[in-house]
Order: structure tokens, then sequence, then C-alpha cells
């Protein structure tokens, strides 16, 4: 056989399997997947500028995974993203315990009703406390009129009052003003209580809220088509 002759017949042959070879690789139908940095689901038949930054997965037809393809990252590249990495992880371990916390709310206060009732438990612990107080405030007013007449017999020289009888109404001084601090403290206990319960029911009527809402469905885009 000619040299030409060999040559003429290997590309009658190219001629008939190439264009069979391009139309299998280019019906291959890949899907490229991945979740973007705002926790969308990218998906399109390309790899996806979104996602360079991030794991994509190449998947077949039939939605099994035939390759996944990492980040092209120089290095300095690669350190800020595993920086942005653990910010997003302690972000992510942030939003599941404020999740937790969130849940642990509505189990302990179903509704309104149940709220209140625990405000109204803690108010009235302090209401009983600061009668004890004001009690004992009036038992000291009733024994500071007694030590008062007794020092109207020194009058025009008090210095010349007992000892026992100046010990006495200072006592009775101290431990007014200590009552006096106490109910005073407990009223602003009483306050901080107050915010706490109305901070607390704020973001209870949002959680109480979302739970009578129905659920969104999970978002997905789909990216256009690469032009062919």
């Amino acid at each position: 056989m000619s040299k030409w002759a060999w040559i003429m017949g290997v590309g009658a042959i190219a001629s008939l399997v190439g264009p069979c070879a391009w139309a299998q690789q280019s019906n291959t139908g890949s899907i490229y997947t991945c979740v973007d940095r705002q926790g969308r689901r990218l998906t399109a038949d390309r790899p996806i500028a979104e996602c360079l930054d991030r794991e994509q997965r190449e998947l077949g037809p039939t939605g099994t995974v035939r390759r996944q393809i990492g980040p092209s990252l120089t290095e300095q590249e690669r350190a800020a993203l595993e920086v942005q990495r653990r910010k997003e992880a302690e972000e992510r371990t942030r939003q599941q315990e404020e999740r937790r916390r969130e849940r642990v709310l509505t189990a302990r206060y179903p509704d309104k009703a149940a709220h209140d009732v625990e405000r109204a438990a803690a108010i009235q612990l302090l209401d009983d406390v600061t009668a004890i107080a004001e009690k004992r405030m009036a038992e000291l007013q009733q024994q500071r009129k007694a030590l008062d007449t007794e020092m109207e017999f020194y009058q025009r020289d008090p210095a010349k009052a007992p000892m026992v009888l100046r010990r006495k109404i200072a006592e009775n001084e101290d431990g007014m003003a200590e009552q006096q601090r106490f109910v005073a403290n407990q009223d602003l206990e009483k306050r901080r209580i107050h915010q706490r319960f109305d901070a607390e029911l704020a973001q209870l009527r949002r959680l109480w809220a979302t739970q009578m809402a129905p659920a969104a469905p999970a978002s997905e885009v789909l990216l256009p088509a690469a032009a062919r």
C-alpha cells in the first residue's frame, strides 16, 4: 500500500469516528452542584464560579457523584479561606447554641400565660422579703421612739446620756439604714426582673410566631446553562 493510500484510509476512519466520539463526550450530562457562602445550593452544567473557594461535586445523569472538585487556590488564599471557614464554623456553633436555647425557652414557656406565672412568682418572692424588711423597719421606728423618750431627760446636755443609751441609738440608726438599703436594692432588682421578662417575652413572641408559620422550602438556585 502506498503512503498516500494509507493516509487517505486513516483520514476516512477519523472522519467517521471523530463525530461519534465528540457527540458521546458532549452528551455526558454532567451536573455541578455546591453550597455557596450564603448557604444556597447552586446547580449548573459547568463548574460554578460562586463556589471556586469551596468544594463542588460533579454528578452523572443518574445523580451519582463522578468526582469532587476542590478549590484551586494559592497558599495565601488557602490560609485566608481557612480563617473564613473557622469564622463560619464558629458562627454555625453560635447559631446552633442559640437555637438550642430558644428550644429550651419555648419548652419552658409554651404560651404567655406560663411566662406571666413565672414573672409573678419572681416578683412575689421579692415582695415577701421586702415585707420582712419593712416589718423590721417598723420595729426599729418603735424602738427609736422609746429611745428618744429616754433622751428627753438629757436635752440640755446630751453628752450626759448614759453610754448604753447612746449605743442603742447608734445601733438603731445603723439598723434602719441597713434595712433602707436592702429595700432600695429590692426595688432595683424588681426593675431588673421586669426588664428581663419583658425582653424574654419579646423574644418568645417571635418564636411563637415562627412555630405557627409554615416551614419555608429549601433554597436552591439553578444557574443558567452555558452557551454552546
